[in-house]
């Protein structure tokens, strides 16, 4: 089976993106900016309605895409803080929220998410992140304190274009650090009994986590 017209197939069934977030995705995927891909942003979308969270913390805002997204289609009004430390892509994401009429609803913090993450208080019902790959293990501490019984923890880009099956050895050296600290994340995942996870092919790898102890 192709799984390319696989899933060029499924995304010819997704209803289309607002016509303000679909000139954002154009202009990020001009620029070279990652952001979700479509088949993310559908189960992300799925997510939003099933859980319908009232806060949100995103970890890697880029260019405000996925956090203007999920303000967007999340089907009850919610807060969302989003995090961004690359200074170029901050003025970016703030003109797209202002632009959306989102910037009271979503609040961007700009700096370390490692820094920024222990200041933040309570509990999240949803947990999205989309940052630096090699840092999610540094992070994961953190998500732990601010999740709570009930909460989904999201993270994108997981499987690292299918590098992540291949051993330490067959991985280019520039991306084996990367490449160990996303197995021990994944580990991790899969190993706290706080948590049922799941990991999905879904765009470059999703891991839903959905804690179900204190």
């Amino acid at each position: 089976m192709d799984d390319r017209r696989l899933k060029g197939y499924l995304s010819s069934l997704y209803p289309n993106l607002t016509a303000d977030l679909a000139a954002v995705e154009k202009k990020a995927l001009e620029d070279h900016v990652p952001i979700i891909r479509g088949d993310t942003q559908q189960y992300l979308r799925t997510l939003l309605a099933l859980r319908r969270p009232a806060r949100i913390l995103e970890v890697g805002a880029a260019v405000g895409f996925s956090a203007s997204f999920m303000a967007i289609y999340n089907p009850v009004s919610c807060a969302i803080t989003t995090i961004e430390n690359y200074r170029p892509r901050i003025p970016v994401a703030r003109e797209n929220f202002h632009r959306m009429g989102l910037g009271e609803q979503i609040t961007l913090l700009e700096g370390d998410a490692q820094e920024l993450l222990p200041t933040l208080e309570g509990s999240y019902d949803l947990i999205f992140m989309d940052a630096a790959k090699g840092q999610y293990i540094h992070y994961w501490p953190q998500l732990i304190r601010l999740s709570s019984p009930g909460s989904v923890i999201v993270t994108d880009n997981v499987l690292q274009d299918g590098d992540i099956i291949e051993s330490h050895f067959a991985v280019t050296r520039r991306n084996r650090t990367i490449h160990k600290r996303m197995r021990e994340y994944l580990w991790e995942l899969t190993h706290d009994e706080r948590f049922v996870t799941d990991i999905l092919n879904v765009g470059d790898g999703l891991s839903v986590s959905v804690r179900v102890k204190q």
